[in-house]
């Protein structure tokens, strides 16, 4: 069953997480489809706080994400992370090494947490990372944390 973009927009707009997650993965794919849907996104965006966490493998990036979470939690707002992965040579999708930290929040509604995969591009970032934090802005999340793949793991 296809699913337009305004379908998918409303959806996550009114808080269906399985929606959220298919249009972050719209998003990721690209194409018409993306484009349709960050048009309709656009107008609201722009009240979400971004936070970006970056630095060596092993520095403790994915400990200090979730050491975030919870007083961001605690002050009642829902947060979004975007973890930022080096790719499988298998799958294609992103290696999920360090989300056994943030484990503590997988069963909080108010926390999003959406993987992504390097896919090659280099930085730390995925390609439509700017992209997935308007749809999560858009949505309503209040804050939005970015966890880098790491500074020089994804060019080894």
């Amino acid at each position: 069953m296809s699913v337009t973009p305004a379908a998918l927009v409303d959806r996550a707009r009114a808080g269906d997480r399985g929606a959220l997650a298919r249009l972050l993965s719209l998003i990721e794919a690209g194409g018409p489809d993306a484009v349709d849907a960050l048009a309709r996104l656009y107008p609201h965006t722009g009240g979400a706080w971004t936070v970006g966490i970056t630095g060596a493998p092993g520095a403790g990036k994915s400990t200090l994400t979730d050491r975030l979470i919870a007083p961001i939690r605690r002050d009642g707002a829902a947060v979004g992370v975007l973890a930022v992965d080096p790719t499988s040579p298998f799958t294609g999708g992103a290696i999920l090494g360090d989300r056994v930290r943030m484990q503590g929040h997988a069963t909080d509604a108010e926390v999003f947490i959406r993987s992504m995969a390097s896919r090659g591009h280099l930085g730390g970032l995925a390609l439509a990372t700017p992209q997935a934090v308007q749809v999560l802005d858009a949505v309503g999340i209040p804050w939005v944390i970015i966890e880098t793949v790491g500074v020089g793991q994804v060019e080894v």
